[in-house]
């Protein structure tokens, strides 16, 4: 029997594999907090320090707005390659599911002909018994 997983893993390039780690991490809590305290820092710092240790000028951010384009400029496309890959790899698990599921279905009329010929046997032996009283 095939592994579904193995053969997706085993098929992806370098480039693939970091596209799903960032599409894996990008999701998370973990993420968010990342640039949720990043932005407040940043934000923070520019607005209540000295004007003299001030690098981004409020209220125009715009060193924090060009940073914060730049990561969404290019996570956006990566995110999407990462859902295409996870998206072909969920394709080919439903089509080995539904390989093994048809192969099953094959068996279970296997053995249900087994049992419908077994249970003519038994209706048989048992209508003999009875004649034989």
């Amino acid at each position: 029997m095939r592994n579904i997983n193995i053969e997706h893993r085993e098929r992806l390039s370098k480039l693939d594999k970091i596209a799903i780690f960032v599409t894996h991490h990008v999701g998370t809590m973990g993420f968010f907090l990342i640039i949720f305290v990043w932005t407040i820092s940043w934000l923070s710092w520019n607005i209540f320090a000295s004007p003299e240790a001030r690098f981004d000028p409020y209220p125009a951010f715009v060193l924090w707005l060009f940073i914060s384009n730049m990561i969404q400029i290019l996570l956006m496309p990566l995110i999407m390659v990462g859902q295409n890959l996870q998206g072909r790899h969920a394709e080919a698990r439903t089509e080995a599911e539904l390989d093994i599921n048809i192969k099953a279905e094959r068996e279970i009329e296997v053995i249900v002909q087994h049992l419908e010929n077994q249970g003519d046997l038994i209706l048989k032996v048992l209508n003999r018994l009875e004649k034989e009283k």
